[in-house]
């Protein structure tokens, strides 16, 4: 599986962004995904995940209430809205794909990453 993230940008407090992240292969359906962020300086972070069939997600203490994830298995595709941004959801957002949710904050848990989009919230 291949996974390419897009939808990062530069937005102000408060605002809003949706990033995408399109899978490449048929078994796109059978993976949890989870997307991740990581700061300058800073390690990666489990920010939320979804199970398969999309019917069990996971979210950061941090982005609970702000982010939701989804998932389109007909398109290959997972999302993330995230919303009420802040400045501090400033980062480097990766999505990534997993066999289950058993370990999803775990980095390592995941056997497929994407390259990583920039989200930048000014103040």
């Amino acid at each position: 599986v291949q996974l390419q993230a897009s939808g990062g940008g530069l937005v102000q407090a408060g605002g809003s962004l949706r990033l995408s992240c399109a899978a490449s292969g048929r078994t796109f359906s059978r993976y949890a995904m989870g997307w991740f962020r990581q700061a300058p300086g800073k390690e990666r972070e489990f920010v939320s995940a979804i199970s398969w069939s999309g019917g069990s997600t996971r979210y950061a203490d941090s982005v609970k209430g702000r982010f939701t994830i989804s998932r389109d298995n007909a398109k290959n595709t997972v999302y993330l809205q995230m919303n009420s941004l802040k400045p501090e959801d400033t980062a480097v957002y990766y999505c990534a794909g997993a066999g289950d949710l058993s370990e999803y904050g775990t980095p390592r848990h995941y056997d497929y990453w994407g390259q990583g989009t920039q989200v930048t919230v000014s103040s």
